[in-house]
């Protein structure tokens, strides 16, 4: 009788004060199915009349958990399996545990939208059955496979750490890369085995042979949604909504528009829409972009992530350099401390900010910001430390104050290597911003990241070719900076 009660309390949550019409936030982690999947939450809640914004492909799991907690997504699809093993860290996977323990955490679970993606691992059809391979046990007889597994997978306590332990597999290395190019590893026969999602279109598509999982190590991945729990008072039509999805997309329908999407190279939005009028008489604007519009808003987002970064780094390491000049023994910390920041994988800095300041562009601003440190504020101590002590000695003798000494002919005397630092910092800037696109600040990762996802090199080169056309325009417009601050006499050419 319990059990029969929970959709019926959901349903009366999402009801609840219907009248609100709030933005409705949407994320989605960084693969197809769960794309398109966020694609259907936005369009249906649009369709009730109120705003939606999709926050596409923001990394993995605690990317889109924490920003869930932290209130900048509303809503984003995820799966049972992951939620006990990642997210509450072994809790039961039967719909009532999850409701339960996520209820404590102020987040609501919809029933199963119809479909398991089970984690798998899979290998070319034709070289299992040379070898005889059907199950995750045969493996062990193969010491001499590799073995690539999508980064998450990696270090999932479902992942390949606890698959090694359970199956006593012998191969003790396994590259760690991006799931969509493992299929491309699996074809072009530098990989052997990899991880799969069981309704990954790839599967058919690579003719791949999915191995039984013959102990069970693999819990059910039946696709949810998980909801911060007040959107159903801020948003009540929306949420009421989106739970329409419960329930309506069976497997065979699950992999047909991965499909659609990976293999036909239709966009998101539009397979969405397809299947919202085909199964619920949903009626979604889904118009395809032009070329120059998506190019100009991805232009504007990665000057501003670049720009506002640059000019925060510039009016902090050059006094943080000016003060290491000075005070040598305090220098030495200064230059170790933001040579430390430097060596932080940019993922992963990225990932700290994120409960700090949420998704968006202020993580990627503020790792931008920490990553331009190191080069100017080197670059501006050297300079002020390399001048011939008889132009100091001459700038007192002329009885400058220290203030006016540095200004006038200190600062001047080092600024071709001043001007130098910054430029390398924004070219690194430049090509650093493209990772902002994983924490949802947009820019020319975005076509990158996609292109990478739906093996397109042409939404690839939509990110890279103007990337690399802005790190050279930034080059071009420091050297002319360069002629109006360093003065005329330090850019002259020294004779034989």
């Amino acid at each position: 009788m319990r059990r029969a009660l929970i959709p019926l309390l959901f349903l009366v949550a999402g009801c609840t004060r219907t009248g609100g019409n709030a933005p409705v936030r949407v994320g989605s982690k960084a693969f197809t199915e769960s794309v398109i999947l966020g694609e259907l939450v936005t369009f249906l809640a649009q369709d009730a009349g109120g705003r939606a914004e999709h926050r596409r492909q923001l990394g993995g799991t605690q990317v889109l958990w924490n920003a869930l907690l932290a209130g900048e997504i509303d809503v984003y699809p995820d799966y049972t399996g992951t939620i006990a093993r990642e997210i509450l860290g072994g809790a039961g996977s039967d719909e009532e545990s999850l409701r339960v323990a996520l209820a404590k955490r102020g987040v609501v679970i919809s029933r199963p939208l119809g479909f398991s993606n089970t984690y798998a691992v899979g290998m070319k059809e034709e070289a299992a059955a040379r070898l005889g391979i059907r199950t995750l046990s045969d493996l062990a007889r193969h010491p001499e496979l590799r073995f690539g597994f999508s980064s998450e997978f990696m270090d999932r306590s479902d992942g390949w750490p606890s698959l090694q332990a359970r199956y006593h597999l012998p191969q003790q290395e396994a590259r760690g890369l991006d799931h969509d190019l493992a299929y491309r590893g699996l074809e072009s026969g530098t990989l052997d085995a990899t991880d799969l999602y069981s309704t990954d279109a790839e599967i058919r598509y690579y003719h791949l042979r999915v191995l039984v999982d013959d102990l069970h190590h693999f819990p059910d991945y039946h696709a949810v949604l998980l909801a911060r729990a007040d959107l159903a008072t801020r948003a009540g039509r929306a949420h009421a909504s989106i739970r329409r999805l419960e329930g309506s997309i069976d497997e065979a329908a699950m992999i047909a528009l991965n499909a659609r999407a990976k293999l036909d190279r239709l966009p998101e939005s539009v397979v969405a829409a397809d299947f919202l009028a085909e199964r619920l008489g949903v009626h979604a604007d889904a118009r395809r972009e032009s070329f120059l519009r998506p190019l100009l808003r991805h232009t504007g987002q990665h000057l501003a992530l670049v720009a506002v970064s640059l000019g925060a780094a510039i009016l902090f390491a050059i006094p943080l350099g000016i003060l290491a000049s000075r005070r040598p023994r305090l220098g030495r910390l200064i230059l170790a401390g933001t040579g430390i920041v430097q060596t932080i994988p940019s993922l992963a800095l990225l990932v700290f900010m994120i409960p700090l300041l949420g998704i968006g562009a202020p993580p990627a601003i503020v790792a931008l910001f920490l990553y331009s440190l190191l080069p100017i504020v080197r670059n501006t101590c050297t300079g002020l430390t390399d001048i011939a002590p008889s132009m100091r000695e001459s700038a007192e003798a002329l009885g400058l104050p220290p203030l006016a000494r540095l200004w006038r002919v200190e600062l001047p005397l080092a600024s071709r290597a001043i001007v130098a630092g910054v430029k390398t910092s924004a070219v690194i800037n430049v090509g650093t911003a493209t990772l902002g696109a994983l924490v949802g600040a947009g820019g020319y990762g975005q076509p990158i990241l996609t292109g990478i996802r739906l093996d397109d090199v042409g939404l690839i080169l939509q990110g890279a070719v103007p990337a690399a056309v802005l790190a050279l325009a930034v080059e071009l417009l420091f050297d002319r900076l360069e002629r109006l601050v360093v003065p005329r006499g330090l850019r002259l050419p020294v004779s034989a």
